[in-house]
């Protein structure tokens, strides 16, 4: 058993390290330096991993020509230092073997298009015993009005882990908002039949509530949910406005509706006042001017990777959260439907769909990223990185983001994000939602259906980010929540001999006047005498 832990502890080690793509340049002239982004292959020579262990070479700047051969240049000028030649013309392992021929010791290519991972067939690699990468046209410029001709250069590549600590807070945060929204469903379930609610105690819904009984209701919800979607991949630039707008209005509304809960949870006071025999409460007029103020902050500011990305978080964890409160599921069976249903849609719009994509994109990713998200775009570890700073892209806010931290070279190369969609936490959260509202009907103080879906559903997402890390691919997160929290749910209805009251559920049209429990007073928290639990 331990030999088995040490083996997969040394394949996650192993599979966690990726010959990062993205390198830092450092240029210098003993008084002054810089650093700049460069975008290199370890299949070429690779890279030293730290600043002090890179050699320093005198830079030549030799952008006027493209080096597909060595006619006019001058072998003295170039010998012992790195160059700096313009890209096109040739192909890079051309460019690699003449500046080698001429005892140049780096190449790096100028570009001023979309610099991509450096490739070339696998028997030119072995005859390249220089370093290569390339570096921005624009930041060429700049270095040379900086420092002249006087410039220096360091090579470096920091090693690069698929483990980085923005996992551990997308992680944080999706089982934080699954966990808080099925507890406040529950809870608005016990006030509900506690007659607590507004609706008065009459055993219904309130109004800003609605209810998925029917499973035709659910097939023409998730078939309603694939025609968006393919109409975003159509549409998507005039499509993502509307979006936007949405987002802003439902998120808004969520927030202020989180944050009335929370209110009311600390005793705030609400504090009225009469203009015209309309009654007006400070406490939601405050409210409503926060909400409103961050969601047009969040819609005039939405590309500023910098720092945006916090309320949007914030305003996806309160979309989530409300949706998860205001959209119920009336029984394990409604429950089973659905979430199945959406795990086929999102495996065949992660894996089946880039069959049949122009660029080999699944239409998930396409929409969910937007049409120029191309780091999404490359497989295994190429990267693309724009060669000058472009207009921001429209993308829709239906993710929750956090920098990678371990991502050294963001400043340089542009900003990296860990994701996670918020149907990844919506979804599963429903069944969680259920969990805890069947939990208050029959009186369980344990919760004990409500705290297995929570850790089956952190369960499913840690497989998930292992997957991913293994794989080095985004993964299809429903694959593994959906059967984790589904079957999780149904053996402990079914360990308890419950499954026929967790199947049929409860619906406020069938709760009774008196509404008692499904089981009897003392029946959900321990066996009955002969039952085993």
């Amino acid at each position: 058993m331990e030999g088995a832990v040490r083996v997969i502890l040394s394949v996650l080690f192993l599979a966690a390290k990726i010959n990062c793509q993205e390198a830092i340049l450092q240029i210098s002239d003993g008084s002054t330096e810089r650093e700049y982004c460069i975008v290199h292959n370890q299949s070429w020579t690779p890279l030293s991993q730290t600043l002090d262990d890179a050699l320093q070479y005198p830079l030549v700047n030799m952008i006027s020509t493209f080096l597909c051969n060595d006619s006019g240049v001058n072998p003295d000028l170039v010998k012992g230092k790195a160059l700096v030649v313009m890209r096109g013309e040739c192909d890079f392992s051309q460019k690699a073997l003449v500046a080698q021929r001429l005892n140049a010791t780096t190449l790096l290519i100028a570009s001023n298009t979309v610099m991509v991972t450096p490739t070339a067939n696998d028997s030119e690699y072995a005859k390249v015993h220089i370093p290569l990468a390339l570096m921005r046209y624009m930041d060429v410029l700049e270095a040379q009005q900086v420092f002249g001709e006087g410039m220096k250069a360091k090579l470096y590549a920091p090693p690069h882990s698929k483990i980085d600590a923005s996992i551990a807070v997308m992680l944080l945060i999706a089982i934080v908002t699954v966990a808080l929204g099925g507890y406040w469903s529950g809870a608005c379930e016990r006030d509900r039949l506690n007659g607590v609610s507004g609706g008065g105690g009459d055993g219904k819904a309130d109004s800003g509530e609605l209810f998925l009984y029917s499973p035709l209701k659910v097939v023409f919800f998730v078939a309603l949910m694939c025609g968006m979607l393919v109409l975003m991949y159509f549409f998507y630039n005039v499509l993502v406005y509307a979006i936007i707008v949405i987002f802003c209005l439902a998120s808004a509304s969520a927030l202020f509706s989180c944050l009335d809960a929370v209110m009311d949870l600390i005793g705030c006071g609400t504090g009225s006042f009469s203009i015209r025999n309309y009654n007006f409460s400070v406490r939601s007029l405050v409210l409503a001017a926060v909400c409103i103020s961050i969601a047009v902050v969040w819609g005039v500011y939405r590309n500023e990777d910098r720092w945006i990305w916090i309320l949007q978080d914030l305003l996806g964890v309160a979309f989530c959260l409300n949706f998860m409160k205001t959209i119920s599921l009336s029984n394990f069976k409604i429950c089973v439907i659905l979430l199945s249903l959406l795990l086929v849609y999102d495996v065949f719009f992660v894996f089946i769909t880039p069959y049949f994509t122009k660029n080999g994109v699944s239409i998930m990713v396409q929409v969910a990223l937007g049409p120029d998200a191309s780091g999404e775009k490359t497989q295994g570890n190429m990267v693309e990185v724009p060669a000058e700073p472009q207009a921001p892209s429209e993308k829709l806010p239906v993710v929750m983001r956090v920098p990678r931290f371990s991502a050294w070279a963001q400043n340089l190369c542009g900003m990296q994000f860990s994701i996670l969609g918020y149907g990844d936490i919506i979804v599963p959260g429903l069944l969680v939602a259920y969990c805890s509202r069947f939990d208050v009907w029959i009186n369980s103080s344990k919760k004990i259906y409500f705290v297995s879906c929570c850790i089956a559903y952190l369960l499913g997402m840690i497989v998930t980010f292992a997957v991913m890390l293994l794989s080095g691919k985004g993964q299809p997160a429903l694959l593994y929540l959906v059967p984790f929290t589904l079957i999780t749910s149904a053996v402990v209805a079914g360990c308890r001999r419950e499954m026929r009251q967790f199947w049929a559920g409860s619906t406020y049209e069938v709760l009774d006047s008196s509404r008692e429990p499904l089981l009897p007073e003392g029946r959900a928290d321990r066996c009955v005498e002969g039952e085993r639990c």
